[in-house]
């Protein structure tokens, strides 16, 4: 948390990018469920009292709309005040000004379990007892954090990592990753270290790709291994050699008929999740 006088100081760009970042911070607190580091703390201001502070510097921005500006006004007349609420309203009202708009990530606060290990990640979470991904040569790191964050998100198990891709704990990865990858865990492998692994623990193998079985109609297996490709070339013709088990396609009707891979992935784990119900 920062201080509102400081806050106040700071260059118009600079105050609206950290007051985001503490409205999102003070958004976790309120639902019970601060990032490690991150609780609030100040004991000569009540959170109430500072988070009106920081609506007040907002009512201050030039950039701020007439609409934006009564709704706040009218939130922060509520009685009881209605911390969440206004917080949440505060923290879109200046992403809006910025220019980013929240995603789904932004509107929705996942509960945690209270159980971190020394570096504050957690410990223990639910997921579906051996569900695997494994990234083929993903080059983008906004991509890779994507997937891992999906992946989280859908409970399974573990995310494995080709060689070529690129490098799970690059910054831009971790930022999309969102905490995901910290969470989550991985590991690197080989197609064959791959093949061995699932061998070993009697797992099928499929993939994600063009010209296979509709989504729809897609057997599902229980638990098992599956291989997504990179963002231009796809699964190579390696991994198809190796997923025994078969591939399974989204069909599409766009000119285009391309989807970014985290998006392709998300609609496989949410078909593949809703078969294990």
């Amino acid at each position: 948390m920062i201080d509102p006088g400081k806050l106040s100081q700071l260059e118009s760009g600079q105050k609206r990018r950290k007051i985001a970042l503490t409205l999102g911070a003070l958004e976790r607190d309120i639902d019970g469920v601060p990032e490690k580091g991150c609780e609030y703390n100040y004991k000569s201001i009540s959170r109430q009292d500072y988070l009106k502070r920081l609506v007040e510097i907002i009512l201050k921005d030039p950039l701020i709309s007439s609409q934006s500006s009564d709704a706040l006004k009218s939130c922060l007349e509520e009685k009881p005040l209605n911390e969440k609420r206004l917080c949440n309203l505060a923290r879109n009202t200046m992403l809006a000004i910025i220019g980013t708009f929240p995603a789904e990530w932004d509107l929705v606060i996942a509960p945690h379990p209270e159980i971190f290990d020394e570096k504050g990640v957690v410990k223990q979470r639910e997921f579906y007892s051996q569900i695997y991904v494994y990234a083929e040569d993903i080059r983008s790191p906004f991509n890779l954090g994507s997937i891992f964050r999906t992946a989280e998100a859908m409970g399974a198990e573990k995310v494995f990592v080709s060689p070529l891709c690129v490098p799970p704990d690059h910054p831009k990865a971790l930022r999309s990753g969102m905490g995901c990858i910290e969470t989550l865990g991985y590991e690197v492998m080989s197609l064959d270290q791959l093949e061995k692994f699932a061998s070993e623990k009697e797992l099928p193998i499929f993939v994600l790709e063009t010209g296979g079985t509709d989504i729809a109609k897609f057997p599902f297996p229980k638990r098992g291994i599956c291989i997504i490709g990179s963002e231009e070339l796809g699964v190579s013709p390696a991994a198809l050699e190796k997923a025994k088990y078969g591939c399974v396609t989204i069909p599409m009707k766009g000119l285009k008929a391309s989807l970014n891979v985290g998006v392709a992935f998300g609609i496989l784990m949410r078909k593949w999740t809703e078969s294990l119900v």
